[in-house]
This record gives C-alpha cells, sequence and structure tokens, in this order.
C-alpha cells in the first residue's frame, strides 16, 4: 500500500497547520460574472442544486456586502492523501468530535483541509497533533 493510502502512515504524518486567516461560507442564487468572482478570490467554489457555496476569506465577504453565519480557521493537513485514502476523513472527524469541534472537511488534489469554527483552532491542533502521537 502507497503511504498516501496507508492510513497509520498519514495520522502518523499528519502535521496540522492552521492559516492566520479568518473564513467564511457564504451562498450565493448563481455563478458570479468572471471579473466579480475573481474580485471574490474565493477559496473554494461548490456547485449545489440550491445554489453557490463560496469559502472565502472573511475580509473579502465584508467588503461585498456577503452575509455568513459563523467564522471559521483552516487547517491544512500536510501529509499528502491520496484522493482515494480510505478512513482519513473519518479519523479526523471522530477525533475532533471527540473534542466537540465540528469540523467541516475540504478534500484536494495534494491535502485535506479542515475549517473549524475560529475560536476552537487551537483545541483541534492539539487534538490532531495528539493522533499524530498516538
Amino acid at each position: 500500500m502507497q503511504q498516501g493510502k496507508n492510513l497509520d502512515l498519514l495520522l502518523k504524518d499528519l502535521n496540522p497547520s492552521a492559516s492566520d486567516c479568518s473564513f467564511v461560507f457564504c451562498t450565493v442564487p448563481g455563478m458570479p460574472e468572471g471579473s466579480e468572482l475573481a474580485a471574490l478570490d474565493p477559496w473554494a467554489v461548490i456547485k449545489e442544486a440550491e445554489g453557490i457555496t463560496l469559502i472565502l476569506e472573511k475580509e473579502r465577504a465584508d467588503a461585498f456586502g456577503l452575509t455568513y453565519e459563523s467564522i471559521f480557521g483552516r487547517i491544512t493537513l500536510q501529509v499528502y492523501s491520496s484522493l482515494d485514502a480510505v478512513g482519513l476523513s473519518a479519523a479526523v472527524a471522530t477525533t475532533l468530535a471527540n473534542a466537540g469541534i465540528s469540523a467541516n472537511i475540504v478534500a484536494a488534489y495534494h491535502h485535506d483541509h479542515l475549517f473549524v469554527l475560529k475560536t476552537h483552532i487551537e483545541t483541534a491542533l492539539n487534538a490532531l497533533r495528539g493522533i499524530q502521537c498516538s
């Protein structure tokens, strides 16, 4: 099994790091035009039947008058994990749930990214570092 798929190795090499930025989740009814989308500079764009979800820095959402419910910090798992690795998201989500922390997980090509309430960033990092050592 490749390192990018071996759960024990993935957890050992998790290496979580937090961004200094604050992020928010906003929804808009349709895809913003090219120049508006470029100005918003979203971290992620997710199409759903009900509308478009944008994950973007709080300051950009505020500048454009977009509404949001909560403010999140982003933790990036620096370990390379294959998109078809089994169990990493479950192990991370379970660890954070056991610490009373909700997580929104976004898997990208190179890394997994966790959005947790900004006020819980340090607790989340400590919990994730704990599974690295076990």
